[in-house]
């Protein structure tokens, strides 16, 4: 497996870690069954996050691997045209990009088994400088995609803990990937190691049974700060102060909108925060800034929130 450098520089400000696949998408937001055209993107959570970070202005690269294929190509191209720092990435040329389709309305398809990120793992980080970012992002969906990657996110998260690095780890739950049996222990073992936790209020009831930002945070005493999502309710902040027992909570509601497509809005609106919280925003602040760039997505069949990927328009 080779790695593709580019120029060496400073370490990013943000690094995120994980699986990027390319997608395709109805051209109209029509279902596939009827759509008559497709656009082609790229899309992976972690990736996401560093695109829509790097549009904020945040320095911001993507850790992940790709097939030795013109789709892998296509992948860390896109990125990088984005800003992207994709100097880690990795080459597979054994296994296959992923690839998945979205189904406005009907969910999403994924064809990932045995791509070139599940054979990821500890030693695929091992030349980078995690512990000199300001903020690691990773997801609950990179330790569900094999037990290299699973042996991966732990070795992360263990090398950000000794480390003055930020450890941002979204819950993100993927029922495709794991069954909640499986998934709830891992996640919650992961969340609680974190220095700052994303998580839908829908996924935390799924997972662990929560019913409201306050059971979520019950569970998840551990973060110094945690952000449950409420879909278009809003987003609340549990953030621990400095005297013993003290805690803020700061809560933002969501931005109206007429929604195409849900699919990203998550990751969109973890960058959004991410980006102010690296700029030094306040907590109303952070959370305005995260509905503000997931509004961007809901009104987009795009991860990315834009239309102006240049695979558009497949016939």
């Amino acid at each position: 497996m080779d790695t593709t450098a580019s120029v060496p520089g400073p370490t990013p400000r943000l690094i995120t870690l994980g699986e990027t696949m390319v997608m395709i998408t109805p051209a109209d937001a029509r279902p596939l069954a009827t759509a008559d055209a497709l656009r082609l993107h790229v899309g992976g959570a972690e990736s996401n996050v560093a695109c829509h970070a790097a549009v904020l202005g945040v320095a911001a690269a993507w850790v992940g691997a790709v097939g030795g294929d013109v789709l892998g190509e296509r992948v860390r191209g896109d990125i990088r045209a984005r800003g992207v720092d994709v100097r880690w990435v990795r080459t597979d040329p054994d296994t296959p990009t992923g690839v998945y389709f979205k189904d406005p309305g009907g969910g999403v398809l994924y064809y990932r088994r045995g791509s070139a990120a599940s054979q990821l793992g500890p030693e695929s980080v091992a030349e980078v400088p995690l512990e000199d970012a300001a903020v690691v992002h990773v997801s609950g969906i990179t330790p569900a995609l094999s037990r290299t990657c699973a042996a991966l996110v732990d070795a992360v998260v263990g090398r950000v803990a000794a480390s003055s690095a930020l450890l941002s780890f979204d819950v993100n739950h993927r029922a495709a990937l794991w069954g909640t049996g499986e998934a709830a222990p891992a996640l919650l073992a992961l969340a609680r190691r974190a220095d700052l936790v994303f998580v839908g209020l829908d996924e935390a009831h799924t997972v662990w049974g929560c019913e409201t930002p306050e059971d979520v945070r019950a569970l998840l005493p551990e973060p110094a700060t945690l952000v449950v999502k409420d879909g278009d309710v809003g987003a609340t902040e549990f953030a621990r102060a400095e005297a013993a027992g003290a805690e803020a909570v700061t809560f933002v509601p969501a931005i109206p909108t007429e929604v195409v497509e849900p699919v990203g809005a998550g990751d969109a609106f973890a960058a959004g925060y991410l980006a102010a919280l690296i700029g030094g925003a306040t907590a109303h602040a952070r959370l305005l800034a995260g509905h503000e760039r997931a509004r961007l997505v809901l009104r987009s069949t795009s991860d990315l929130g834009d239309d102006s990927d240049p695979g558009k328009g497949l016939p």
